[in-house]
């Protein structure tokens, strides 16, 4: 209830029912009326009555053909009248005054016989502005479907059961938000989805407390295991095959109305290094992309910190012939090796940013020329080594290997306490930050589910798809991380099978 209610003295509790109940409606239009896009009119004409509408949600061409045009025509002398006459579908009566202020917030139109009644008739007349649907721009592949999520839910859902149109899919809706009162979805394939994950992601959005929902990004940050964590533990994306393949595999989608990206459960770490292209070549070239992948983020996270360590403690790991270009290198440059890495990655971060920031075409501009101008800059004005910026250049080359965004931002935020810990201990400390890393990641869960499966626990039948991308005639089975109802992808028995075709 909004704040403009006023407050009842103390009366008996059947009076005072009675007076808020006769009240609130007419508190409510005489407030929304301080607004120049309600309309509040009577209707003279074959039919009398109260029409109220906000003109910026309702759509137009509904209220004149079906609504106004009904009413004109005819004498109707009740609610039940014009909702039989009205042709608008999910038209109702009530007198909830709660209902009421949701659905003319949305864009329903609102019908009085009479400017004091209490039971008004809601007409549906929402207008849905919004862009088409368009290619991805997170995660542009090569092959495959082009086609992205945009930010109406409804047309979300539409792209997701044209792909599956199974009676088994089933969407659950909600209201979160005390402001924005913003509609979520829960989709999943009933019959596949082990029922306890779907159960902890609507009791998780169910215990949701907060003002404003305005993207899926909010119920990541609010719904995950550890919160503090670097690691994202649901997995975002813009692709409906992504979202379809998930689902297929027992998992839970969440939609938000108003964001063009979708949320799947539960899911491992080794997911955020696969791209939709892995399934749409053949699993050789799928492989081999995919290990050239996590060797880059390996290469991505530990290149600078080695760099650091071996020129701190290590030189007798420095072959003779490498050591004599690096002594050449940094001979003029009066910084330790710690503080020429940490000014590189931040000036990288910077154009990295920046260029994020900026329309397309000019942060384009901004990467390129910053790039080669400052670092050429650096290299002649004895700031850094040319070796070091080959490293960087590289590391963060290897950084935009990423499919998945969100693991993207993770990878640039951990290299950090790895220089630190290379420049304290050496060896010592890029080894320690890896252990308690990889301890963090097994700790970790999505949704009550292992975080660093198929590693641990080690589940061989996962590795089928985490490393490597075996052939889909060798994946018959379900991920075991799911725990899906229905474990069989296809049938092994008739997977291999082999027919001769007569000629």
């Amino acid at each position: 209830m909004w704040k403009w209610k006023r407050k009842e003295k103390q009366q008996p509790e059947k009076q005072q029912q009675t007076k808020k109940q006769n009240g609130s409606l007419s508190e409510f239009i005489q407030a929304m009326q301080q607004s120049e896009d309600f309309v509040h009119y009577k209707l003279s004409g074959s039919t009398r009555c109260t029409i109220s509408y906000l003109k910026t949600m309702s759509d137009s061409k509904i209220l004149n053909r079906s609504v106004l045009s009904t009413l004109n025509s005819a004498s109707l002398h009740t609610l039940h009248d014009m909702k039989e006459r009205i042709p608008v579908e999910n038209i109702r009566v009530t007198s909830k005054l709660e209902l009421i202020e949701e659905k003319v917030m949305f864009g329903y139109i609102m019908i009085q016989m009479q400017e004091k009644d209490e039971e008004v008739l809601l007409v549906p007349a929402i207008s849905l502005e919004s862009r088409n649907v368009s290619i991805p721009e997170v995660e542009f592949s090569v092959v495959g479907p082009k086609e992205a999520f945009v930010e109406t839910l409804n047309t979300n859902i539409n792209l997701i059961r044209k792909r599956l149109p199974l009676p088994q899919l089933t969407v659950k809706e909600t209201n979160i938000g005390k402001v924005t009162k913003t509609r979520v979805a829960v989709v999943y394939i009933d019959g596949v989805a082990n029922q306890d994950n779907v159960e902890t992601v609507e009791q998780r959005l169910k215990g949701i407390e907060i003002d404003q929902l305005t993207d899926s990004s909010f119920v990541t940050q609010i719904i995950a295991d550890n919160s503090n964590s670097p690691f994202p533990q649901l997995l975002d994306t813009e692709r409906p095959d992504r979202v379809v393949s998930n689902l297929v595999e027992g998992k839970v989608a969440i939609l938000v109305e108003g964001s063009p990206h979708a949320l799947t459960c539960p899911t491992t770490v080794v997911e955020f290094f696969g791209a939709s292209d892995d399934y749409f070549l053949p699993w050789h070239l799928a492989t081999a992309f995919r290990l050239i992948r996590l060797f880059a983020v390996i290469f991505s996270v530990l290149s600078t910190p080695l760099y650091v360590a071996v020129l701190t403690y290590h030189h007798e790991m420095i072959p003779g012939a490498l050591m004599a270009t690096i002594v050449s290198s940094r001979s003029d440059i009066p910084f330790p090796p710690i503080l020429e890495v940490i000014v590189l990655e931040l000036t990288i971060e910077l154009l990295r940013e920046a260029g994020a920031r900026l329309p397309t075409k000019i942060g384009q501009t901004i990467g390129i020329v910053g790039g080669i101008v400052i670092g050429t800059a650096a290299v002649d004005a004895g700031l850094t080594s040319n070796v070091l910026l080959i490293i960087v250049a590289l590391s963060a080359l290897a950084s935009f290997t990423t499919p998945v965004y969100q693991i993207g931002n993770t990878i640039r935020l951990i290299r950090f306490p790895f220089i630190i810990g290379a420049q304290l201990w050496g060896l010592i400390g890029v080894s320690m930050c890896m252990v308690f890393f990889i301890g963090h990641l097994i700790k970790l869960q999505s949704i009550g589910r292992p975080f660093f499966e198929p590693l641990y626990p080690l589940r061989m039948k996962d590795l089928k798809d985490a490393f490597i991308r075996l052939p889909f005639n060798k994946q018959t089975e379900r991920p075991v991380l799911t725990r899906s109802e229905d474990t069989q992808r296809m049938n092994p028995s008739r997977v291999n099978a082999k027919r001769d075709i007569d000629e």
